[in-house]
């Protein structure tokens, strides 16, 4: 259950959650360092204007400007927080590598973490595992 949700305004959904215990071992392994007692963890979600697992210049162009946007509000928003004190990270897509404690090379299986957190499905797309936006 999500303690806030939200929409930023370039459209980007967000939701706020404790850590469940059901992804605890997976933050652990990526930041063996946090105390996840106390760790929120915010995803996203961000609607394309095409499907992503085709190919093609203008799916990159899209993926690019998503990934911008999702880069920027993320940095925006770990800043804010970080000067408050807070401990902070957030995930690369494209990686799955904490941008912020960039000693740690574990990856976070963010797919599977929102999937938890939301309750959204999945499919496989080639190698890929997608989540399944029950709007889009």
């Amino acid at each position: 259950m999500a303690l806030h949700e939200g929409v930023t305004p370039t459209g980007m959904e967000y939701s706020i959650h404790d850590c469940p215990l059901r992804i605890k071992d997976e933050i652990l392994t990526v930041f063996p360092k946090v105390d996840v007692s106390k760790l929120l963890i915010v995803p996203t979600c961000q609607h394309a204007a095409m499907d992503l697992v085709q190919v093609g210049e203008p799916v990159d162009v899209e993926k690019d400007k998503l990934l911008e946007q999702f880069m920027d509000w993320s940095k925006a928003v770990c800043d804010i927080l970080a000067a408050e004190g807070h401990w902070v990270d957030y995930i690369d897509p494209c990686s799955g590598l904490p941008m912020v404690h960039k000693e740690c090379n574990s990856v976070y299986p963010e797919v599977e973490g929102l999937s938890v957190l939301k309750g959204y499905k999945t499919a496989n797309a080639g190698c890929c595992k997608v989540l399944l936006h029950p709007k889009w």
